[in-house]
């Protein structure tokens, strides 16, 4: 009997360890987003990209920071950025690369600015085009679980200056 039984448990090792394999998020690079060099047709998505779309991944990058940072979401980009929406409003230097990052519902009220070096985040990605209520398209989003930034607490809310 035992002997019927190794092949059994040998079988659920391996599912377990491919579900197991199936959660971990996908290491995604910000250079794995388009097709280079571009080509006449513009900015193509990769196949890996494509492939991520819905998928648990794992980014790092910068949080630009903006003078204006909106509730509930922010933005994630290859190298450190700040923008100045009110003097350059939809005129933006942000790279294609850009990525929208959403936080979780019960978290839509909170503001995170910018800091100082890298961020790695944790979320699923979704490729296509969204408007948010300001207006702006993004072509890239990662939607943050419940718990991406609950042990992190959220900043003092800023002073108005007087002009």
């Amino acid at each position: 009997m035992t002997r019927h039984l190794w092949p059994l448990a040998a079988a659920l090792l391996a599912l377990a360890g491919s579900a197991r394999a199936a959660e971990a998020p996908l290491p995604l690079a910000f250079a794995d987003f388009f097709v280079q060099p571009l080509g006449p047709r513009g900015l193509q998505p990769t196949p890996r990209l494509l492939a991520a779309v819905g998928q648990p991944v794992q980014i790092t990058g910068f949080i630009v920071k903006r003078e204006q940072p909106q509730p509930g979401r922010f933005l994630l980009t290859p190298r450190p950025l700040s923008m100045a929406e009110h003097a350059d409003g939809e005129a933006d230097d942000l790279p294609a690369q850009t990525v929208t990052v959403l936080l979780p519902a019960s978290q839509r009220e909170r503001i995170v600015l910018a800091t100082p070096g890298p961020v790695t985040l944790t979320g699923r990605l979704a490729w296509g085009p969204a408007e948010d209520a300001s207006g702006r398209v993004s072509w890239l989003r990662l939607q943050l679980d419940d718990t991406a930034l609950a042990a992190t607490p959220a900043p003092a809310p800023a002073t108005p200056h007087s002009h």
